[in-house]
């Protein structure tokens, strides 16, 4: 197996895994950013941190620029860039964390259905 195979089999894992969860849990999603926020920038910061380690494992292992696969690289580099805006200016990640309510439930249910469609696609590149 590749390095490059590794790593879109880990971004589908991860992205399958929790897009699925965004999809059946929605509240539940809503509640752990409603904890994030009550830490304030030390909330920000655990997500940010999440975002950096998923997507310096992709990008560390697959440097793709042509075909599907490179959308396995472009899902690694978003993460790295919203690990660094959480990480280097915690303030404008917050704006989004104070969007998050039980009326936009609904909201993690779409970014779920996104990332279930991002991983469907990796994988039927795969064939």
């Amino acid at each position: 197996m590749t390095l490059e195979r590794a790593a879109e089999i880990f971004t589908v894992i991860n992205f399958g895994v929790i897009g699925l969860s965004h999809v059946v849990q929605p509240r539940v999603w809503v509640e752990f950013f409603a904890r994030m926020r009550e830490y304030g920038h030390a909330g920000v910061f655990v997500n940010g941190m999440l975002s950096l380690m998923v997507g310096s494992i992709i990008v560390s292992l697959h440097n793709v620029w042509s075909g599907m696969a490179t959308i396995v690289t472009l899902i690694g580099w978003a993460q790295v860039l919203k690990g660094l805006i959480a990480l280097s200016a915690p303030a404008v990640s917050m704006k989004g964390i104070m969007r998050v309510s039980e009326e936009r439930a609904h909201e993690f249910q779409w970014a779920g259905a996104a990332f279930l469609v991002l991983s469907a696609i990796i994988v039927w590149s795969w064939l």
